[in-house]
């Protein structure tokens, strides 16, 4: 018996723990509870996941964000298998292969009309895009001659990946305190309403919440201020949606004040704001834009930032000699040949499938659902965008992030993959959901809140 028969033999019978479960040192997980009730999936095909006894887990929130178009579909796995057989790897420094262009060309015909975002740089993940895209501002700057403006400023309750970069500007306490001092950063204050709000899609104005950018540059000046960098809609933090107008008075700020603006779009970008990016869906263009997940459709790690034609002519008129790097920064695994073979292939088959419509359909029936949680026990607050929707859970005393981790495990129990972070409860559906599979989905969390003491 070979070693993948081995293990695959090992993983179908009941004795998945002790010395085989302790070798992985699992992220973002609770080990110590996962070891002791693992919960594995074997195989997975369109919305659904398969355990390996068996049962049928629907896919609540597509992988992480990032399995919209369902899972196992062969017209990726050709794509990967085509392109390992061909060229498995190519060197990322110095010599290029085709796909990277093909994808990139194709990334850049996806950005917003006239927006002149037309220069994309790939990383192997949304929290190298983070990092680069801030040294990327940083740099800049310092090509320009202002080599003073190197304060970076992020939002509470942001998420920009687990970097030292990322998790400097961004705002999750949890993801910032075991490691102590970062790089020096500021933080505007979140968008997230009270709970009870209750809003659908964008909140109504609150313009003061963007102009804390002001005060912050009336402390620092604009002229040791590099950039902003915020999500569209923050994702992991729970679903926080921008209120109406608040993306626009960002830009103008930073548009005035020569500050370069960031955005986030690991979660927010090909497809699950309805549009290719949420720089579309909200109708406002950021100077760098960071994306990652859905571009493969989760099948290949890849990520990477997208400049605009400024930023990009600014690092080549300042990189001396034709031969000389214009950006001393990249990674091994930059432009990886199988991922942007999966990038090509992931997009076609969005554009095949209409992706986009199919989430502006879905959208207002996910609205619609989720909203009919108010009045549900333990629910203090529900938002949604696009294809997203996050529910604010009541803490149980002395532990905040008890009970979404309950309804986590009991959704599990019932048939339903849903995230838990904090505390909130997370859903992002497969673009290719159908409306009944979202109303099962959204009764089976009423009930499992109901069942909660």
């Amino acid at each position: 018996m070979n070693a993948p028969e081995k293990h695959w033999t090992l993983l179908k019978s009941s004795d998945v723990h002790g010395d085989w479960l302790a070798a992985h040192w699992m992220p973002f997980t609770g080990n110590r509870d996962f070891k002791a009730n693992p919960r594995l999936f074997g195989a997975a095909k369109g919305a659904y996941y398969q355990t390996l006894d068996g049962r049928q887990v629907f896919d609540g929130l597509s992988g992480l964000w990032c399995v919209g178009l369902g899972h196992g579909r062969q017209e990726l796995v050709d794509a990967i298998s085509r392109q390992a057989a061909q060229l498995d790897y190519s060197p990322a420094f110095q010599f290029g292969h085709p796909a990277s262009f093909e994808l990139a060309n194709r990334i850049v015909s996806r950005m917003p009309a006239g927006s002149d975002l037309n220069r994309v740089f790939f990383t192997g993940s949304g929290s190298e895009a983070a990092d680069t895209s801030l040294k990327m501002a940083r740099a800049y700057w310092r090509a320009k001659g202002q080599g003073s403006k190197t304060r970076l400023i992020g939002r509470v309750k942001g998420y920009h990946g687990v970097n030292f970069g990322g998790i400097s500007v961004g705002g999750l306490p949890a993801n910032r305190k075991l490691f102590g001092q970062g790089i020096e950063a500021d933080h505007l204050p979140h968008t997230q309403p009270a709970n009870g709000s209750f809003h659908r899609g964008m909140p109504p104005p609150q313009m003061t919440l963007a102009e804390e950018l002001l005060n912050l540059i009336n402390l620092h000046d604009a002229s040791n201020i590099a950039a902003v960098i915020v999500e569209p809609f923050a994702g992991s933090a729970g679903v926080i949606i921008p209120p109406q107008g608040y993306l626009q008075r960002l830009r103008e700020i930073c548009t005035q004040h020569h500050i370069l603006l960031i955005f986030d779009e690991v979660i927010s970008g090909f497809g699950r704001s309805g549009a290719w990016t949420g720089a579309e869906a909200f109708g406002v263009t950021p100077d760098l834009l960071n994306f990652a997940k859905q571009v493969t459709n989760g099948v290949q790690p890849l990520g990477g930032v997208v400049a605009k034609q400024d930023i990009y002519d600014t690092f080549m008129a300042a990189g001396g000699p034709d031969y000389m790097l214009e950006f001393a920064h990249g990674y091994t695994y930059s432009a990886h040949p199988v991922a942007c073979a999966a990038g090509i292939a992931a997009l076609e088959l969005m554009e095949k499938e209409d992706g986009l419509q199919r989430v502006r359909e879905l959208a207002p029936h996910l609205e619609r659902a989720v909203h009919g949680l108010q009045g549900v026990k333990h629910v203090a607050d529900v938002r949604n965008f696009g294809l997203a929707a996050g529910i604010t859970v009541l803490s149980m005393p002395g532990e905040p992030a008890r009970r979404p981790y309950e309804v986590a495990m009991r959704m599990f129990a019932k048939g339903f993959y849903v995230r838990y972070g904090g505390d909130t409860i997370q859903l992002a559906p497969p673009f290719i959901s159908t409306p009944a599979e979202i109303d099962r989905l959204v009764a089976a969390l009423a009930e499992t809140f109901e069942e909660q003491p």
